[in-house]
């Protein structure tokens, strides 16, 4: 059978330039707190992704109002974009916090969720890379797990380094600091899980 009015393709491509934006993202934030140096700059430079980000989203919105049918539901259309974007802003948060609080060095910790949070952004990646075939969207689901097992990885890595937090330094300001870092990148990777989630979701709808 055909279709009589064709379905509008162009939203995995979006998707896919989204996911692109918020591996940079994670790439830069990961840099960030590898090498701590040059500050204001790396920070500038996340920024600009996330604006990116921003006006992807936007596009995406803007060309779910004018098209008539969609390859996939509206809803989820939605939020997809929506939990990509939430990455993306989290990522940026990361790097504003560094900058607000004056965060002289960085920690291990930090350095572990940072990787996580890039190894997450990777897995999505791969999975709305095939997210548009019909014979590949069975392998949505192997990606989406792994996600979910960065995002358990993180919670561990958060709790250990708030309690170190807690164990080690006396001084409340940078408890209070760092500690709402910690929460921010752990976060990041919740909102991995919640775009794994949307993906796994549309991959069971349309297998």
């Amino acid at each position: 059978m055909f279709r009589i009015i064709p379905r509008d393709e162009e939203f995995f491509s979006m998707f896919s330039k989204a996911s692109d934006n918020i591996v940079e993202g994670a790439e830069r934030l990961k840099e960030l707190l590898d090498k701590f140096d040059d500050l204001p700059e790396r920070a500038r430079q996340i920024e600009e992704v996330e604006h990116k980000g921003d006006v992807i989203t936007h596009d995406i919105v803007r060309k779910l109002n004018t098209t008539f049918i969609t390859p996939i539901d509206r809803e989820d259309i939605l939020k997809l974009a929506s939990s990509l974007d939430d990455v993306i802003d989290l990522i940026h948060g990361v790097a504003t916090r560094l900058m607000v609080y004056k965060i002289a060095a960085t920690t291990p910790y930090a350095k572990e969720l940072g990787f996580l949070i890039l190894k997450a952004v990777q897995e999505l990646q791969k999975g709305i890379s095939h997210l548009p075939l019909s014979k590949g969207r069975d392998r949505v689901y192997e990606h989406c797990v792994e996600v979910n097992s960065l995002e358990n990885e993180a919670d561990r890595v958060s709790r250990d380094a708030i309690a170190n937090l807690f164990e080690n330094q006396s001084d409340p300001i940078v408890i209070i600091k760092w500690k709402e870092i910690y929460e921010t990148l752990e976060l990041a990777t919740d909102r991995c899980e919640d775009a794994a989630n949307v993906l796994e979701s549309v991959a069971l709808k349309n297998a």
